[in-house]
Order: structure tokens, then sequence, then C-alpha cells
């Protein structure tokens, strides 16, 4: 009897993408069910707290809702073709390029989606035929009019304003030229197979960039490196027996990236740190934080970027910190080396409070160790 894995989503979802990206890479019995209107509200909401997707449930029952977590789940299970990099600083690098994949690209993904109305019949079609599977065309179109109203609701939320386009629109460009340039170089982030990282990244170019009409023709189809890439991506496994880059090599071309992870992703986390910690201290440990407590400014591409606050973020940045604590001191020591060179080694001891992922937000469980010092 197979014991095959149900991974609840739609290829239109940002995270679906790369939780189904992997599952192909690690050649596991898997089935994508297009989550209907009953499923996500009910059975999910019931399983996990939350109704969102994707949503992995496995052959013993269990339901894991975070890609992140999906991805420990799976590993922890199944040790053929790991996607952590078994030397420390591709290791830590690749921590940090799922991080900013999963968080700092939403607000393009969101951009390059609900402001093009060319994309608009492909997300009704694709959103009411999944929720109301069985129901007349005129139902599926009327169905798919909430998710749609509530994702253009949340526009705003992540900093998709009309003042601020402008920015996203030449970042987007030159971000996805940068790639193209390195993917002209090399098969993957790392080297010939994907890591970490690869399936961090194709969550925003699986579903929304190379999926939808006007980003798909526009930004990744003439990136023709970047384009074969995201096709890689698709059916990975045929790569698993390739090797990362020799002695811990991080490539040259990945440069502009770890300028946007440093410069601007992390400065953002940060900020987000402290708004959690004055939440925790109003409100006490273990409280669950609201899913947004606030706004932050940070840059994209050398200008001022405004989007909401969002804890989970902090979780994220844990989760790449913790991996840096649980090494030897030796590779310590090559992390710290590798910061050095971007002018980093300060994001080891960036002052966030410890948290706790709770569906789609956190619960701060301790406070920054100098809040603690000054309380004590």
């Amino acid at each position: 009897m197979r014991h095959t894995y149900t991974l609840y989503g739609w290829h239109l979802s940002y995270f679906t993408g790369k939780a189904l990206c992997y599952l192909r890479y690690k050649q596991v019995d898997h089935a994508l069910d297009a989550v209907n209107l009953f499923t996500l509200t009910r059975t999910i909401k019931r399983k996990t707290g939350a109704a969102v997707m994707p949503v992995l449930k496995t052959p013993s029952g269990e339901w894991i809702q975070d890609t992140s977590e999906i991805i420990d789940y799976i590993e922890s299970l199944h040790h053929d073709n790991p996607v952590t990099p078994n030397t420390p600083v591709q290791e830590f690098a690749s921590m940090l390029l799922e991080a900013w994949g999963d968080e700092w690209w939403v607000p393009i993904a969101m951009h390059t989606r609900w402001n093009y109305p060319e994309n608009f019949p492909l997300f009704e079609h694709d959103a009411g035929k999944a929720l109301l599977p069985w129901a007349p065309r005129f139902l599926q179109k009327k169905a798919a009019q909430r998710p749609a109203k509530m994702l253009r609701s949340m526009l705003p939320f992540v900093g998709i304003v009309p003042e601020q386009y402008s920015t996203m629109d030449e970042w987007t460009v030159e971000m996805l030229d940068a790639l193209n340039r390195h993917f002209e170089q090399f098969p993957f982030l790392l080297g010939a197979r994907p890591s970490l990282g690869d399936f961090g990244l194709v969550g925003t170019m699986y579903g929304h960039l190379g999926r939808d009409p006007w980003p798909k023709r526009e930004l990744i189809e003439p990136r023709t490196h970047l384009h074969a890439w995201l096709e890689r991506m698709k059916n990975p496994a045929v790569y698993a027996n390739k090797n990362l880059l020799d002695n811990d090599q991080i490539p040259k071309t990945l440069k502009p990236v770890f300028k946007s992870i440093f410069e601007e992703f992390i400065p953002m986390v940060a900020q987000i740190g402290e708004l959690a910690t004055q939440y925790a201290q109003q409100h006490g440990l273990n409280q669950r934080l609201p899913r947004r407590i606030g706004e932050v400014t940070t840059t994209m591409g050398g200008k001022p970027f405004r989007r909401g606050a969002l804890p989970y973020m902090i979780w994220m940045m844990q989760r790449a910190l913790d991996c840096y604590e649980h090494m030897a001191s030796s590779d310590q020591n090559e992390v710290r080396n590798w910061l050095k060179q971007h002018h980093a080694e300060h994001i080891l001891h960036l002052n966030l409070p410890r948290v706790e992922r709770r569906a789609l937000t956190v619960a701060v469980t301790a406070l920054p160790r100098n809040h603690m010092e000054k309380a004590a």
C-alpha cells in the first residue's frame, strides 16, 4: 500500500509552488489536491488554526501548515536528496535566501498580479473552479470574487500603494536582471542542484511572476536564463544527484541578492523585532501577536519603502540564527568570515525577541537579552 502525502493548495498560490516543487524534488509519493471551499474554511482551519494554503496532510494523519515546517518534517523522514547544504556558509546562506524569498518578495508578487487586469481572468478561473468544482461557471466566478477582494484589500498592508509602484518596478527589473545573469552561469543558486534558497525563491516565481500573464510575458520570459531556472525548478528531481559548489563557495554573482538581504530585508526584520518587543512588554509574554503590528520603513533599491510590520518574519530570521547557534565553533567562524566580506557580521547579534509560531503569526516567548537585562 502506498503512503501518499496530500498537499492542499492551488497552482496560483505563492507558497503552494514552493511546497510542490520541493515535494517533486524529494521524490516522495504525493498528490496535489486543489483545495475547495469546505476544506479551506472548515477542515484546514480546524486542523491548523487558520484558513490557509498550502497544508500538507501526512500518511499518518498529521496536518502541517507552514512550508518551512513542511520541509523540516519531510527532511527528518526522507534523507535522500537533502535540500540543506552540509557546509556551514552554504547552509546559513540558504536559510537567509529562504527567508528572503518567502517574505521580501511578497509585495512584488502581489503588485505584479493585482495591478495588471489581464491577470484577473486566470485567477478567477482557477480559484473559482477549485473552490466550487461541481458548480456552474457563474457560481464559480462569484466564489472567486471573495478571495480576490480579500487579497486586493491587503495590498496597502504590504506596501503596495501608488507612490511606491515605481520603486517596486525598478527594484524588480534590477533584481530579475541580476538573477538572470547568475543563472546564465549556474543552474541553481548554489550550484548544479537546488538547495533551500531555491525553494524559497520559487514561491514568487512559480505561482505569480512565472504564471500570471503580464509578469510571465514582460518579466520572466525575456530573461531566458531565469526562465530556464524556473522550468528546472518545476521538475527538479533530475538534478538531485548533482553537486553544490565545492569548498563551501557562495557565487559572486549573488552579491546583489545578499546586498538586498543585508541592507533591505534584515533591517526591516530588526525594526519588526523592536515592535514585537514593545508589544510583549505591554501585553505580556506568550500572547499571540496580531498579524500586523504597525508599519516599518526600509529601503528598496536605495529608495525608502514602507510596509506593514509582520512579526512572522522574526520567526523566519530566528530559524537562520538558530542554524548558526547550533554550529560547531569552527563552522561559526567560517560563517562570520563570510559575513565580514559583506560587512554584515552584525546580523548575528540582532536584538530580536524569541518567538514561537502560532498559525499565521507568532507569540513572543522571551524578550531580547538587553531588554531582560534592563528589566532585571
